[in-house]
């Protein structure tokens, strides 16, 4: 059965990597496919593939229905768009970047729904948001703080991906959950 492999976890824990490294290993006949966000974000400011909305923009989609999914969180509004239930209809599994916040909101949309949060050790994740040089150091402290927070998400059938080392290894047990939508530790 189809259905929405959910990929969570904290700023800098590498799920646009990963996402990056599941789009990369797509091949004709793959059963996923994965789905972009469409995001009142520029759409230069990450490594997110995302589509660039204004408010006004996110606005009409939202009162139009073209969401499935849709969320606020860092001062930023974040939605699925509605393909994403054709193409469950045609059989894909489909692959969202989701949030830690809005899980129960998705898993009542979507029972099926495979929760996958992605991890990383205090230190990995400090140096990521260091590198990046997107935070003050404050807001370093308050990111790994609400990772620390909301990293005790759980749900029934919740999967972690440990992402500590090369993209390879977390990379290719995301790949083994997007083909079968059931397996992967």
């Amino acid at each position: 059965m189809a259905r929405i492999i959910y990929v969570m976890g904290a700023s800098g824990v590498g799920k646009d990597t990963l996402l990056c490294y599941v789009r990369r290993n797509t091949v004709r006949g793959s059963p996923w496919v994965v789905a972009h966000r469409y995001i009142t974000r520029a759409s230069d400011s990450g490594t997110e593939n995302h589509i660039e909305l204004t408010d006004t923009e996110f606005d009409h989609h939202q009162a139009a229905g073209m969401f499935a999914l849709h969320w606020q969180s860092h001062d930023c509004r974040y939605g699925i768009g509605v393909e994403i239930d054709e193409w469950l209809a045609r059989g894909f599994n489909v692959v969202v970047n989701g949030s830690r916040a809005y899980l129960d909101c998705a898993r009542a949309l979507y029972p099926a729904l495979l929760a996958v949060k992605i991890i990383v050790s205090d230190a990995v994740l400090e140096q990521r948001l260091s590198h990046r040089g997107r935070e003050t150091a404050t807001e370093i402290r308050s990111r790994l703080q609400r990772a620390d927070d909301l990293d005790r998400v759980h749900c029934p059938g919740l999967k972690e991906i440990r992402n500590d080392g090369p993209v390879e290894i977390a990379g290719d047990v995301l790949l083994a959950l997007c083909a079968s939508g059931v397996t992967g530790s």
